[in-house]
């Protein structure tokens, strides 16, 4: 009998979108141990609990427990949703101060363990904080990776799916650059079907450029209405999460759109920002560098840059 490699999780944050990832992570399947890990320990305990009623419905058996910092010291992937919550009418920037100060320790206390897995951050700014993950970490920057543009991708495939009436699944188009308001989309490269989306609007009367842009600031405004209507967002970052983990845990080899450190490519260095990035078991393989018009060039640079200011007061290398 072969010994089986053991798929171990631990999750920093048991709140909404904590808690939404872990149900979604037993609920497909993908790993074989979640250590959930919370200041609140009532409410990871408790999680733990109810989550394990749930077993006997789940695809596969999955050892789900609560732990300390120490018990990320063999896990294969940290998945860091912790952190100041974004409240209604703030931003995602507005989180820094706080969130940087929380990080920092979070971040120092799991690799005093020994961790020497993968790091995978959701909290927002998460570019910022992805960032600031992997200055405080020491890790390799491939090992670092923010949950970047992947929901917002997911948004923007499914709006162009309503709009053309077809399937999400046969549209491929990228939302890339910071995860929050500087965020671009890339209709130059869009297409559904294998038919890019700039020649469906030429051909068709039916179909128009103004509406494909009402469709991308519903894409880039999507949180701030549900965080009005019921205060977060948590079911579509959980699925995404979902998505980086079983990518990274089952080397798929696949391209997501995550935020992962720039050394030349697009132009820009010493930046964490969402871009299409291959991934497999040993985090980020390669970036997906996409043909930009000029246009979407500028509005690339200009969404790092708006990432950069904000870094430059807390980490000298920005500026080099």
């Amino acid at each position: 009998m072969t010994n089986r490699k053991i798929n171990r999780v631990a999750l920093i944050g048991t709140g909404f979108v904590g808690s939404s990832y872990a149900f979604a992570l037993m609920n497909q399947g993908i790993a074989d141990e979640l250590i959930m890990i919370d200041l609140n320990e009532e409410k990871a305990k408790a999680d733990v609990v109810d989550l394990s009623h749930g077993k006997v419905f789940a695809p596969s058996p999955i050892n789900i427990r609560y732990g300390q910092y120490q018990d990320c010291s063999n896990v294969d992937l940290v998945v860091i949703c912790a952190g100041a919550n974004q409240k209604p009418g703030e931003t995602r920037l507005d989180l820094v101060e706080k969130n940087l100060k929380i990080f920092k320790t979070i971040v120092e206390n799991v690799m005093a363990s020994g961790f020497d897995g993968i790091f995978l951050v959701a909290t927002n700014p998460v570019d910022i904080l992805t960032y600031a993950t992997w200055r405080y970490s020491g890790l390799p920057k491939e090992r670092v990776i923010g949950s970047g543009t992947i929901l917002d991708t997911a948004r923007f495939r499914y709006l162009l799916g309503e709009y053309f009436n077809i399937s999400p699944n046969n549209v491929h188009a990228y939302i890339i650059g910071e995860h929050g308001d500087s965020e671009l989309p890339v209709y130059s490269s869009a297409d559904v079907g294998g038919i890019p989306v700039l020649k469906m609007i030429d051909r068709k009367d039916e179909y128009k450029k103004e509406e494909l842009d009402d469709i991308f600031i519903n894409v880039r405004d999507a949180a701030y209405k549900i965080i009005k209507g019921k205060g977060a967002t948590y079911y579509g970052i959980a699925m995404g999460l979902v998505r980086i983990t079983k990518a990274l845990l089952h080397n798929e080899e696949c391209i997501l759109t995550v935020s992962a450190l720039l050394e030349g490519e697009y132009g820009e260095k010493q930046v964490y920002i969402g871009v299409p990035a291959v991934i497999n078991r040993h985090g980020i393989r390669e970036i997906v560098e996409l043909e930009l018009s000029e246009e979407e060039k500028q509005k690339f640079h200009h969404s790092a840059r708006v990432l950069k200011d904000i870094l430059a007061p807390h980490f000298e290398e920005v500026n080099e």
